[in-house]
């Protein structure tokens, strides 16, 4: 299925000028995805004050971005220098799911979004992270298949902050990509689970 996490070795190989200024400053994996959990509530403060401040949304289409090279980068560094520990693999996976439910609870705000809806979007952002999680009890191996994984709902909450930041005129069409994004999460946990038992 389609989706942005495909091009992740692209994007990771563009990242490792970034990797290795951090292992020369001794700068760890932890620190690393703490600093994006921090992010991540600051990028919730911005997109929950957007409509009183628009110059918010693109901090948060920004922000975003920096986020999912933070995601990377913390990943990277505990593989590639051999620094993986129980506890980051904890903190990684926990601190994306709270990242997530910070940076997207916002929406409930958006009065072109029924508030249902946003919470069913929220939820279902939690439970796809769970099936990619259960993948790996499951099979030995964490599944991130798409449509509309982590860094693809990074892409459209960061797309449509910039369309904000520029017109209101998406309004009528929100709940539309809401729903939308729903199915393709259901998809994309219903992909996740069958892939980690039929071990594809």
């Amino acid at each position: 299925m389609i989706s942005i996490y495909k091009i992740k070795p692209k994007f990771q190989k563009l990242l490792m000028p970034l990797l290795k200024l951090f292992k020369k400053l001794g700068i760890s994996p932890n620190t690393i995805t703490f600093s994006s959990i921090l992010l991540s509530f600051l990028l919730s403060y911005f997109l929950w004050n957007a409509f009183e401040n628009s110059l918010y949304f693109l901090f948060v289409a920004f922000g975003l971005l920096f986020r999912m090279m933070l995601n990377a980068l913390d990943g990277m560094m505990a593989r590639i220098y051999n620094l993986q520990s129980k506890k980051g693999e904890v903190l990684n996976e926990v601190g994306d799911i709270i990242s997530d439910t910070a940076i997207y609870f916002p929406l409930v705000l958006f009065e072109s979004i029924e508030i249902e809806l946003a919470i069913i979007f929220i939820v279902l952002s939690i439970i796809n992270e769970f099936c990619g999680l259960l993948a790996k009890v499951v099979s030995g191996n964490r599944r991130y298949d798409g449509p509309m994984g982590k860094s693809d709902r990074a892409f459209l909450i960061g797309l449509i902050c910039i369309i904000y930041y520029f017109t209101n005129k998406i309004d009528p069409y929100m709940n539309t990509v809401i729903f939308v994004a729903s199915i393709l999460m259901i998809i994309s946990s219903y992909l996740r689970l069958t892939k980690s038992i039929t071990n594809e």
